[in-house]
């Protein structure tokens, strides 16, 4: 049986028992052309990118999903190497209610100028250090001991400028078809992700490969 590679989430679920996972399917062999429908499969209708001039590769990831965990790594150093056309995004995503607060956490932090230097410490967080970081006061609790200071986090987290992120990524789900992650939109026609590739190296190969078709299609 294939390692578990891919959290789907399902509606009305609690947080706790949110997710269950789809087993991926064999890895493809690696060098050959990605196959639509099995490794990835367009996003219809296409969607329209904050900046036209560039490709966007869009993440979407849940905090607290052992996949998009173990992806990480490799993610952000496949991110590190990106061409100038490309830039890339993350999107927390929201099946339920319960996902909300982490939502907050990555917009707060992003808002403080610090998901940089924190992102991935909320992964080791949750998965490493085993923190609960699910309500507001748990993750109030745990910024301020990354230096944070509280009142500020916690003005941040509540701010009109969260909330509207929020809003909007929730929104970018429903659009780009989100049912489970991690994800990757790429250009705004294509989706993968590593359950579709069989792995995570193979989903960034796949990726790679959009990139160019997207690219094409701009007339680069």
């Amino acid at each position: 049986m294939g390692r578990p590679l891919f959290t789907r989430v399902l509606f009305g679920l609690s947080f706790a028992a949110a997710a269950f996972v789809a087993v991926a399917p064999a890895a493809q062999a690696q060098g050959t052309a990605p196959r639509p429908g099995t490794e990835f499969r367009l996003i219809d209708p296409p969607q329209p990118a904050d900046d036209p001039s560039k490709i966007e590769v869009v993440e979407f990831f849940w905090y607290a999903c052992p996949h998009c965990n173990a992806f990480e790594p490799e993610l952000v150093e496949w991110a590190k190497k990106l061409p100038s056309d490309v830039v890339f995004k993350r999107v927390p995503v929201q099946f339920n209610a319960g996902f909300e607060p982490q939502q907050r956490l990555f917009y707060t932090l992003e808002a403080m100028g610090k998901i940089d230097a924190l992102h991935g410490k909320v992964f080791q967080a949750i998965h490493t250090q085993r923190q609960q970081l699910n309500t507001a006061d748990r993750i109030t609790t745990w910024a301020e001991q990354q230096g944070l200071d509280a009142k500020a986090f916690g003005d941040a987290y509540k701010s009109f400028g969260v909330q509207s992120k929020v809003q909007r990524a929730t929104k970018m789900m429903t659009s780009y078809g989100v049912d489970g992650v991690p994800m990757l939109a790429i250009g705004g026609r294509y989706v993968t992700s590593p359950s579709q590739a069989g792995s995570g190296t193979r989903a960034l190969q796949v990726a790679d490969f959009l990139i160019e078709q997207a690219r094409k299609s701009k007339g680069k």
